[in-house]
């Protein structure tokens, strides 16, 4: 029983969702904004569950359990994967016509730049699956090897950094002060994300190679993507947040826990030249953005 619960909170996408409510709750604390509404992060949870089951639901054939235990899943549970991802659509579109009809007038006032982040993260979004007609964009970025991470890394900051400013907007009409920071929690969202959409190509390896998919550790090789690739980007990530600690004051506690997310990123990056279980991958590695989350807002009551 315990072990079925397991596997449907991580393998059916419902950490994963509650992840991206977490980092969103972590830039709006850090930003010292009000929380956005309840509708909202229904929306937000009901949409990164719909956009993660939507990949599984395209499986054909039904591979061994020790060959890819996650599909195996997701194709012995076929009727769950469908109707997840038709009541999770049907949350999202019923709370964002509520949203819409209740903030009409906010819509049609909002300025231009907020318009460009909420079509920036659409079209990022839907072109990661390809579902953009061919005629008018044929690409997709889930294919496209080495900038795949990164892709994944930029739709997450946007959807958990900019997109609550622009709900704050529309529902509340309010702006943050400090847009130095906005960039800089963006930033730093969006190398976090991508160093662990990294780790966990680890995961997609063989499948990959065998695709031809040029991912990093499909084009460098396991060793050389730790110690070249992996392992550089966080000692970067760890000294930019020593001098953005520094010129913001923060002091030594609140350093000490905005680089505990890095240094744990660090030890999992080497644990992963040993192969791990799925699991390990699903709780571990994604848990990483967890601990980023707690961490950013147990740091700012000691900045406070």
């Amino acid at each position: 029983m315990v072990d079925r619960l397991i596997k449907f909170f991580f393998f059916g996408n419902i950490f994963v969702a509650l992840l991206a409510v977490a980092l969103s709750l972590e830039a709006t604390i850090q930003l010292a904004l009000p929380f956005n509404s309840t509708a909202y992060y229904l929306i937000l949870f009901s949409a990164t569950l719909a956009y993660y089951t939507y990949a599984y639901t395209k499986i054909i054939a039904k591979p061994s359990y020790a060959m890819d235990p996650r599909t195996y899943w997701y194709a012995t549970h076929r009727k769950f994967t469908y109707r997840s991802l038709r009541l999770s659509i049907i949350i999202c579109a019923l709370l964002l016509t509520y949203i819409i009809v209740s903030n009409f007038n906010a819509l049609l006032k909002l300025p231009l730049f907020y318009w460009s982040i909420i079509v920036v993260i659409i079209l990022t979004g839907l072109l990661y699956y390809g579902l953009v007609p061919g005629s008018f964009i044929k690409l997709n970025t889930r294919n496209t090897g080495l900038f795949k991470s990164f892709v994944i890394g930029f739709v997450w900051a946007c959807c958990v950094n900019l997109l609550p400013l622009v709900m704050l907007k529309i529902e509340q009409q309010v702006i943050p002060d400090d847009w130095f920071l906005v960039g800089w929690l963006f930033l730093k969202t969006f190398m976090f994300c991508t160093v662990n959409a990294i780790i966990f190509d680890i995961k997609d390896y063989a499948a990959d190679a065998n695709k031809q998919l040029k991912t990093f550790v499909v084009q460098f090789g396991l060793r050389n993507t730790i110690f070249r690739i992996l392992i550089p980007l966080l000692l970067i990530g760890v000294v930019a947040m020593i001098f953005f600690a520094k010129h913001r004051h923060f002091g030594l506690v609140p350093l000490v826990i905005n680089i505990c997310p890095f240094a744990l990123s660090l030890v999992v990056a080497y644990s992963m030249h040993k192969r791990q279980n799925i699991l390990y991958y699903l709780i571990v590695i994604d848990g990483l953005l967890l601990v980023k989350a707690v961490c950013g807002i147990t740091a700012l009551y000691y900045v406070n």
